[in-house]
């Protein structure tokens, strides 16, 4: 997903990539869809297992859609998950979201679901974006914000949670609060015509409570995570076990309720030669 150096605060751990095959063009693309038709040509940047990449295939069929994740296993489980079939063209690639292995102008939609937040230059991906996008193509950006995360009922070690989650994303120079900043990222990359808006994931029914909470559960203890917290001496592995107890208990109480905040942000790529403003300081860009 990223140039060496730059470091993914969850991993690839088996709790993640299973939140990550979660998701669907439903519940973590939905603003987007707007800008998709027969034939549209996408390309899905941190693509990871493929299951947005694969439901935006199947609405833009036959138009040819990339996905491009930095992880060799992630792509490889995408390719097997979702090989080749008649009538849709897709494909996944290893590849690096501030260098893309593809000319100029070749996309008219390029989507990224979670990946702004975790990289060091999130400007400079958007710029590499607006490069391979057509004149006049369209983005079509989310991230979660962490600090507008809320839940019930009030525990103290879920607020330690979300004090050492902003903790080890400073730690690796990411953004755990990127779904407020994404307007200004898309408009200092030169964008255009940009369009903000905001949705959740919210988990209240038990079972979808049980989901949630097991998987951050294992996050805190045997992820990538909860390796980078104890080998930075932010958190000892007892805080840790506490804090995926934390979890479980809120997963079973029926008046459980956990929402997380997204940014959203759709804009167009305007023509070499249009101005471009840069509307909260009056620059203009070229």
């Amino acid at each position: 997903m990223t140039s060496d150096g730059e470091r993914y605060t969850h991993g690839h751990h088996e709790s993640v990539l299973r939140s990550h095959r979660w998701r669907t063009a439903e519940n973590s693309a939905a603003f987007a869809l707007d800008d998709l038709r027969a034939g549209t040509t996408l390309l899905d940047l941190g693509c990871g297992p493929g299951t947005i990449t694969a439901d935006l295939a199947a609405r833009v069929a036959p138009g040819r859609v990339v996905g491009v994740d930095r992880s060799p296993d992630v792509v490889a489980e995408a390719r097997r998950s979702f090989p080749a079939v008649p009538g849709r063209d897709l494909v996944f690639e290893v590849g690096d979201v501030y260098a893309l292995d593809h000319p100029d102008a070749t996309f008219d939609v390029v989507f990224a679901h979670q990946v702004l937040q975790h990289l060091r230059d999130p400007v400079a991906a958007l710029i590499e974006a607006r490069r391979v996008t057509a004149v006049g193509g369209r983005l079509a950006v989310r991230d979660v914000d962490y600090a507008a995360t809320i839940w019930w009922p009030p525990d103290p070690r879920l607020d330690r949670w979300l004090e050492l989650y902003h903790d080890v994303t400073r730690c690796n120079g990411a953004q755990a609060d990127a779904g407020r900043q994404l307007a200004s990222w898309v408009r200092r990359a030169g964008w255009v015509d940009v369009v903000a808006s905001s949705s959740t994931w919210t988990f209240a029914r038990d079972a979808d409570r049980q989901w949630w909470g097991d998987l951050w559960a294992e996050r805190m203890t045997e992820s990538d995570l909860a390796r980078q917290l104890r080998d930075e001496g932010v958190a000892t592995t007892d805080e840790l076990a506490s804090i995926a107890g934390a979890f479980r208990q809120w997963s079973r109480d029926p008046d459980g309720i956990f929402v997380m905040v997204h940014g959203e942000v759709r804009a167009r790529r305007p023509a070499d030669d249009e101005p471009v403003v840069l509307e909260q300081s009056g620059v203009v860009a070229s």
